[in-house]
């Protein structure tokens, strides 16, 4: 009876937030639109942010590279294509290579690419992101290692944390930010988010998740800092919620604005090893719909190296599920998402509101097109491409 009465609340929750994004909690279809506030998604499908490591001579600028690769997913018919993961801060980036919005020279570049995934239809997003204790590593094709500050001719810089520990052997040992450099940190994500804006980006996702510095924040496997941003489930929060208020308050109120979590570390079964958790990221999502944020993008790991993840797919989908009804936000399915009827249940069972793709994307940038024609759906492409369809 209990639990009946707290599904009946999550309902109600969910209905309510759903009138400013329009989000219901009735099952809806893969090619449904979807509303965001004053933004309508043409479809439920969201191209994820895939970092590529291809920046103009390591100065955070966006090159022809990402125009063609992001601009064939808004062509493929998706209805939301997310830029990589972009850094607010220089030493925030992953690699020398990373795009980056921490100075008005990388704002045209960005907008190049907005203004294209807009024109045809699709919603375009931007991921905001510091890397923390994971920055200054080379790209995955050149080996992908820990650089040194100054190492590789002068290109690795000190990375940041919230506590002095390293990631994995062979990487840095962080600095710890200053309460100081926590500040810095949340102006550095406000400052990008106005410069996403006038980019021309109509949502935008806080990276929050895989490791990086607001996930080590809320992890006390990362965090075992004993001030205000560390210690209990509130003090770990605080620097991620104060961000999301910080860019909130900048980002128009007709605009949507996301979350991605890692919602578990994958060491909640033991207790020996203090984690971050799928409990406390429900607690995380409702403080976070508090702050103004419409869906929460649920992927996990990241943050605690040599850990075993059941892999497999739709191995997330559960983690959103389980957000959504318990925190009343919407959510976004990720992980090992390919196939249509896949994607479609998952939206139909409740279990998600969008889905995100990343590899099947990449293998396929039209995936939308052919998961429109197996699901027999109207297909989401340019006039260009209608000669693909099939006659009925």
């Amino acid at each position: 009876m209990l639990t009946e009465a707290r599904d009946a609340s999550d309902e109600r929750d969910l209905r309510q937030s759903s009138s400013q994004s329009g989000f219901t909690t009735r099952p809806a279809s893969l090619f449904a639109p979807l509303p965001l506030r004053e933004v309508t998604a043409r479809n439920r499908v969201m191209i994820s942010p895939m970092c590529q490591y291809s920046s103009d001579d390591r100065s955070g600028r966006a090159t022809d590279w990402h125009l063609v690769h992001l601009g064939g997913f808004a062509t493929g018919g998706a209805g939301i294509v997310a830029v990589e993961a972009t850094a607010v801060d220089a030493r925030g980036r992953i690699s020398p290579y990373d795009l980056g919005l921490w100075n008005d020279e990388q704002i045209e570049p960005l907008a190049r690419v907005a203004r294209f995934v807009r024109a045809q239809g699709a919603v375009p997003a931007i991921q905001l992101a510091h890397a923390g204790r994971k920055a200054s590593v080379d790209r995955p094709w050149t080996g992908g290692q820990p650089i040194a500050p100054g190492g590789n001719g002068g290109i690795g810089w000190q990375v940041v944390a919230p506590s002095p520990i390293a990631f994995d052997t062979g990487y840095q040992t962080p600095e710890p930010l200053t309460a100081e450099g926590v500040r810095a940190v949340v102006d550095a994500f406000a400052r990008a988010a106005e410069r996403a804006l006038a980019a021309g980006f109509e949502l935008i996702e806080l990276h929050a998740a895989h490791g990086y510095l607001l996930h080590q924040f809320l992890s006390p496997a990362s965090n075992q800092r004993e001030d205000e941003y560390g210690g209990s489930l509130e003090g770990r929060m605080r620097l991620p919620l104060a961000v999301t208020q910080a860019v909130r308050a900048v980002w128009p109120e007709r605009l949507p604005l996301f979350v991605r979590v890692s919602a578990t570390d994958w060491l909640d079964d033991d207790p020996t090893r203090p984690s971050w958790t799928l409990d406390q990221t429900v607690e995380l999502a409702r403080r976070l719909k508090d702050a103004g944020v419409d869906a929460i993008d649920c992927s996990s790991g990241g943050n605690v190296a040599h850990v075993h993840i059941p892999a497999g797919p739709g191995y997330q989908t559960p983690l959103a599920a389980r957000v959504r009804r318990e925190a009343g936000i919407p959510t976004v399915a990720v992980g090992l998402i390919s196939e249509p009827a896949q994607a479609d249940q998952i939206i139909r069972a409740g279990q998600a509101d969008l889905v995100a793709l990343a590899r099947a994307a990449l293998r396929n940038p039209h995936w939308p097109l052919e998961a429109a024609i197996a699901l027999r759906q109207p297909a989401p492409v340019p006039v260009q491409y209608e000669r693909a369809i099939p006659p009925k």
